[in-house]
C-alpha cells in the first residue's frame, strides 16, 4: 500500500510525497516548496526518484531545479507543457502510465487551467493527483484554456471509481463552499458538507483529500446536468457545457 504524505506549501498549496515501502520509491507531486519537501524526506530518510509534475504554473514546478540538484531525482512533466518545464526526463500526455515502483499510475490530460495540464490516477489504490484541475467544490480557473477545454476534462475525473481519493494542490474549499450555496442552496448534501467543512477549518484542520462520491454530491462544478442547478440558472435548455461555463464564470466573478 502506497503512503501519500501531505505537505502544507506556501499560502494555501498542498505538496504531496508518495511512498512505495516495498521499493523505498517516492515521489513528489509537484515542487511547490523546497525546503518544506526536503525536510520531510530527511525526517524520513526517503530519497526522492522523482518529480511528476501536474502544470508548468511556478507554485507547481519552481523547485524543480532545486530538488533535482539535492536528489538527483527525474522530472516526469505533460508534454504539453514542455516549453515551460525544462530539463524533464520524461514528457507524458493522455493514456501513458508512470510507475512508483512496480505501482503503476495512468496520466490523464486535462486541459482548461492550462493547455497542458495533466493529473495522476493511481486506479488500483483509487487514488488521484489532480493538480488545479478540480478542487473541493471548485475547479481551477480558465487561465489558458475555455469551458470546452475544461468541461471534458472534469467529465474524466467525474468517470473514475466513486472511492477515488481526490488529492488536490490548494486549500481553497471554505471559499468554494460560499460559492456553492449560491448555485446550488437547497442541496442538503452540500449542507451537511458544509457544516463539515466550517468545523474543519476552525480547527485549522484540512478539507483534502476528499472522495470524488463527495464531490458529485456537492461541487456545482461537477452538477451541470443537475435540474435544480439548471432551474436556479434558469438555464433549463442549455448544454451542459453551457451550464458549466456559467457557472465558471459566475465564480470568477464572485
Amino acid at each position: 500500500m502506497i503512503e501519500v504524505m501531505q505537505l502544507p506549501c506556501l499560502s494555501d498549496n498542498y505538496g504531496f510525497l508518495v511512498h512505495d515501502p516495498e521499493t523505498k520509491t517516492t515521489i513528489s507531486i509537484d515542487s511547490p516548496d523546497v525546503a518544506v519537501i526536503n525536510k520531510a524526506l530527511e525526517d524520513r530518510n526517503w530519497s526522492l526518484s522523482a518529480i511528476w509534475n501536474t502544470h508548468h504554473h511556478f507554485d507547481h514546478a519552481g523547485g524543480n531545479a532545486a530538488l533535482v540538484e539535492r536528489w538527483n531525482c527525474k522530472i516526469i512533466a505533460p508534454k504539453g507543457d514542455a516549453k515551460f518545464i525544462p530539463n524533464a526526463d520524461q514528457l507524458v500526455s493522455d493514456g501513458d502510465e508512470v510507475y512508483l515502483g512496480g505501482i503503476m499510475a495512468k496520466v490523464l490530460h486535462t486541459p482548461g487551467h492550462t493547455m497542458g495540464h495533466i493529473i495522476y490516477v493511481f486506479e488500483n489504490e483509487n487514488i488521484a493527483f489532480v493538480g488545479d484541475t478540480l478542487f473541493a467544490l471548485g475547479c481551477g480557473r480558465l487561465f489558458e484554456g475555455g469551458p470546452k477545454e475544461m468541461w471534458p476534462s472534469l467529465q474524466k475525473v467525474m468517470a473514475l471509481a466513486p472511492q477515488t481519493m481526490i488529492y488536490c494542490a490548494h486549500e481553497y474549499t471554505a471559499d468554494n463552499l460560499r460559492f456553492a450555496i449560491t448555485i446550488d442552496p437547497d442541496n442538503p448534501r452540500l449542507i451537511a458538507r458544509g457544516r463539515e467543512i466550517k468545523t474543519k477549518r476552525e480547527n485549522d484542520q484540512w478539507t483534502i483529500p476528499f472522495t470524488l462520491a463527495e464531490d458529485l454530491a456537492t461541487n456545482p462544478f461537477l452538477r451541470a446536468a443537475d435540474p435544480a442547478i439548471r432551474e436556479n440558472l434558469q438555464m433549463q435548455e442549455a448544454s451542459d457545457q453551457e451550464v458549466f461555463a456559467e457557472i465558471r464564470q459566475r465564480k470568477d466573478n464572485f
